[in-house]
């Protein structure tokens, strides 16, 4: 008995890395909350760190630096001003006004109403930021009517599913706000280079309706003549300018002040939630209920992504004091193909985890681990962060745990199954893997939008001279804690 543990203290003194992340992995998959099993892995593994030697007990005295560090990030600030914004535009009637008025301009075409869910999308993406709340409205209030002039069901559903996913990927998206945070990079800087990829994204979607329109002509009936609104083409003009202008001020007070460096994306923020509260007023679609769940739905959200955040900086301390990162980073820089044999690599991991993890979960748990990997190898992290942000979209698409299609599945009518659902996802999941090869492909496809003066050089794909990088203040704790 007493070799079998002098054998089980060698083994875990030689791999205490991989057993913590694998055991995290279980942990997960066995549908533990995510911040706790984070925490719980990351003391744990702590004090065994602390038994074998390996740590000294004085590390757990930096835990309460490393929350305080969550709790003082002004950059997560924007995460609750976004998402308040992006609900009281939902449930000001903005989506609504949208799809009738941009639906009666596409209507006379084939595949009319399916190009208008996928326009709205994009505008609700650039003004919410919110999946949920687009592919809800969506789901209520075009998906119907799709169906009543005899849309197929499957390519109705994808199309609502995925234009909600857009909100991922077109700022101001929240991943890429914790993707910045996560990489270390401005969320300015992250903006700017995901709006190509993003209107790219959204012009892919429309290209796939115009294929269907010619292939499948069925699936895709323009509205017949009785279904339009009447009025001249002045009228209808006038209408379209009412509906449209205050969105594209709100998009422009906020991305529009972030991009010309005027304000952060905290204060973009806080002057988009200002402007939704004034258009909901504008509307008189404001009222106390809506104030209120509005503000309990941004509380809910915003505690749910400190504490998973506080969660990984728990588990983090842990496996960077016993050389995790080192591990992963040994695991991953000597991978067959230099860079694009370390971007294959990723793409398929962060793929085959978007099944079980969500992006929060994906951003706050893998890219920590693999953006000193990415560095050392020469990636530019903006680069890496849209192109990981393209990626995890699928996670809100994939059968059969994406959040989208639960989504859609919960304002769908009946006759919609969910396996139309799941199947109307696939080809747009498909389309976001072409986004992401394209980008690997072109990588100037995100580094045209990025200032000159924060450009850096985008992958050459060759391998490059790995130096060792990662977290400098997780680097000063193994230097402080450890023999």
């Amino acid at each position: 008995m007493l070799a079998l543990s002098l054998i089980m203290q060698d083994f875990l003194r030689a791999n205490i890395a991989p057993v913590m992340f694998v055991a995290m992995i279980i942990f997960l998959l066995l549908g533990y909350p995510v911040a706790f099993s984070l925490a719980a892995c990351g003391i744990f593994f702590g004090l065994i760190g602390v038994s074998l030697g390996l740590l000294q007990p004085a590390l757990f005295q930096a835990l309460p630096d490393r929350i305080w560090g969550v709790m003082s990030n002004d950059t997560l600030l924007a995460i609750p001003f976004f998402t308040f914004m992006g609900l009281i535009l939902e449930r000001s009637g903005m989506a609504e006004d949208l799809l009738e008025t941009i639906g009666q301009l596409f209507g006379p075409v084939r595949g009319g109403l399916a190009f208008a869910v996928i326009f709205v999308g994009a505008m609700l993406a650039a003004t919410t930021g919110v999946v949920a709340a687009s592919v809800i409205a969506m789901g209520l209030i075009s998906l119907p009517i799709m169906l009543r002039y005899g849309y197929d069901k499957r390519l109705a559903s994808g199309v609502i599913a995925a234009s909600g996913t857009l909100a991922q990927i077109i700022p101001p998206s929240l991943v890429l706000i914790i993707l910045a945070d996560q990489l270390g990079r401005s969320v300015g800087d992250m903006y700017t280079a995901a709006l190509l990829p993003g209107l790219m994204l959204t012009g892919l979607y429309a290209l796939y309706v115009m294929v269907i329109a010619v292939v499948k002509p069925h699936w895709v009936p323009a509205l017949p003549k009785e279904a339009h609104q009447k009025g001249s083409a002045l009228q209808k003009l006038f209408r379209l300018i009412v509906v449209l202008v205050p969105p594209l001020g709100l998009i422009f007070l906020v991305l529009g002040t972030i991009y010309l460096g005027i304000a952060t994306p905290t204060e973009g923020g806080a002057m988009g939630a200002t402007g939704a509260l004034l258009m909901a007023l504008m509307r008189k679609r404001m009222s106390l209920s809506l104030l209120k769940q509005a503000m309990e739905t941004t509380t809910r959200l915003t505690a749910f992504v400190v504490f998973i955040l506080i969660g990984a900086r728990i588990f983090s301390l842990t496996f960077y004091g016993v050389d995790g990162h080192k591990w992963v980073e040994a695991l991953l820089i000597n991978l067959p193909g230099g860079q694009v044999g370390f971007l294959i690599v990723v793409n398929l991991l962060i793929f085959v985890l978007a099944f079980f993890l969500d992006f929060f979960e994906l951003s706050f748990i893998v890219v920590p681990l693999l953006a000193p990997v990415a560095s050392a190898l020469g990636i530019d992290l903006i680069w890496f962060g849209v192109l990981l942000a393209i990626n995890m979209q699928t996670s809100f698409m994939h059968p059969p745990f994406g959040f989208a299609l639960f989504y859609l599945r919960s304002v769908a009518p009946p006759k919609v199954t969910s396996t139309d659902i799941y199947w109307g996802a696939v080809p747009f999941v498909l389309i976001q893997i072409i986004m992401v090869a394209l980008v690997i492909i072109f990588p100037q496809i995100v580094s045209v939008t990025q200032g000159a003066e924060n450009a850096t050089e985008v992958p050459n794909m060759n391998i490059m001279d790995a130096t060792d990088s990662g977290d400098s203040a997780d680097k000063a704790l193994d230097q402080v804690f450890k023999k």
